[in-house]
């Protein structure tokens, strides 16, 4: 899989872990930023992470802030983009399972670097069920045509 990564500031050392597990794991990395610690707007990197997928350059993202909230709300206002803020790995599962989500959130200030390696796993190892949830993913984009 190709998988674009986007962060601001508070998130830098958590993808730095989530790029080696994704090396690690064979997959092609697409680092959308940000690349030191300094202060910047993570709305800058969730979006270009979350405009790879929308481009079809990657099948995936995953983007972290400090809560992971804004780099989500950021993430979802791009076209086709579901994006889960996932806790833990039973979230990451359910997320794909139901939701068909295509992008990740985490939370830096509230995950350990252990903790995001099982969540980005489960996320990248768990199918979309189908089924009765695809209506329901059919609807949530029909919502942003409102």
């Amino acid at each position: 899989m190709k998988i674009a990564l986007g962060c601001d500031h508070a998130g830098f050392q958590l993808k730095k872990a989530v790029l080696d597990l994704l090396s690690d794991m064979g997959h092609e990395v697409l680092d959308s930023g940000t690349d030191s610690p300094e202060s910047v707007d993570y709305p800058d990197f969730a979006h270009a992470a979350a405009e790879r997928v929308k481009n079809k350059e990657a099948d995936a993202a995953i983007v972290i802030c400090g809560s992971g909230i804004g780099v989500s709300i950021s993430a979802n206002k791009v076209s086709g983009i579901r994006c889960a803020l996932c806790l833990t790995p039973e979230m990451a599962t359910l997320a794909r399972e139901h939701n068909n989500a295509n992008a990740l959130a985490m939370g830096a200030r509230f995950i350990s670097e252990e903790s995001a390696r099982e969540i980005v796993s489960a996320f990248i190892k768990t199918p979309f069920e189908g089924g009765r949830h695809e209506r329901r993913v059919e609807k949530i984009h029909k919502l942003s045509d409102c």
